[in-house]
């Protein structure tokens, strides 16, 4: 038996994020099963992880399910130690975890005013001040994380589940524009350039129609982080490659990139290399197959 998880939205589920990233990034196979938020095949697809109640829901391999993101990392983190997925150092790993539970339970006004949407970055948002009061938490608690730590991108030192759970407050805080100091911003921008942030990301740019609850009539901008590569999808079916990097399976939808066209096996596996190919290391081995030497 393998882990089983259960997510929403990737553009807009929150909690979902952080219990994808727990496997992701910390290199953990997970299989993946995915349903529409406020779709009643959500609830149909939960009762099949019972006692769970809200995504991320994850069985684990001997069959027992648990829900809750920060319970999700406190398990892994006991099958995996060798993950690090928590800080070796028992000070900075008593911090990461209190920054995690603080996350977990705070930053409400934040959330309720500005929804994690992936899909869109929005010039002004007019934070009102308790928004701003969370921004500046999340300020305060950079900070404290800052001093017990090495110097680096991430809060503790090395990435850990820390990061993870503060990494749909990067996602806000690209998406709505809002202001934080240079060092806080310096942290999103890494948040945002992570690999498997970029991964789910690009999923989430493609996995389904917009929710309408989460549009805001305010004007847009470009996504802050990374520029995807120019590709585009194209017809056909002949391409340089007969299996598709993401699954294996055989041909059936097409991109091109740099002249060269790349096969993959559904919209959904060309789909997401269009949204981010540099996310992808095995479509980018493929490129790189292809491109002349320096």
């Amino acid at each position: 038996m393998d882990y089983h998880l259960l997510i929403g939205d990737r553009a807009w589920s929150s909690w979902s994020l952080r219990g994808w990233l727990l496997f992701d990034a910390f290199d953990l196979p997970v299989r993946v099963s995915h349903a529409r938020l406020y779709d009643p095949q959500l609830q149909e697809m939960l009762a099949a992880f019972p006692p769970a109640r809200t995504v991320p829901a994850l069985r684990l391999p001997e069959g027992t399910v648990i829900s809750e993101s920060i319970a999700i990392a406190e398990e892994l983190a006991s099958r995996h130690p060798e993950a690090g997925i928590w800080p070796a150092d028992p000070a900075r790993r008593a911090t990461a975890r209190m920054l995690a539970a603080e996350m977990h339970v705070g930053f409400q006004a934040l959330r309720d005013y500005c929804p994690m949407n992936l899909r869109v970055s929005y010039q002004d948002c007019s934070p009102p001040p308790a928004v701003l009061a969370d921004l500046a938490r999340f300020g305060q608690l950079l900070t404290h994380a800052r001093s017990r730590a090495a110097a680096g991108p991430w809060l503790l030192g090395a990435y850990c589940a820390a990061d993870v759970f503060f990494t749909p407050l990067a996602a806000r805080i690209a998406g709505y524009n809002l202001p934080v100091g240079p060092e806080a911003m310096a942290w999103v921008t890494a948040a945002l350039s992570h690999p498997s942030f970029r991964r789910w990301r690009a999923m989430g740019m493609v996995d389904g129609a917009d929710q309408p609850v989460y549009r805001r009539d305010w004007p847009r901008r470009d996504w802050p982080g990374p520029a995807p590569l120019a590709a585009r999808a194209v017809d056909g079916q002949d391409a340089v490659n007969q299996s598709c990097p993401c699954s294996g399976g055989p041909v059936s939808h097409v991109l091109e990139l740099a002249g060269h066209r790349y096969g993959f096996c559904s919209a959904f596996c060309r789909d997401k290399t269009l949204a981010d190919a540099a996310a992808w290391p095995a479509f980018m081995a493929l490129v790189g197959a292809r491109l002349p030497e320096a």
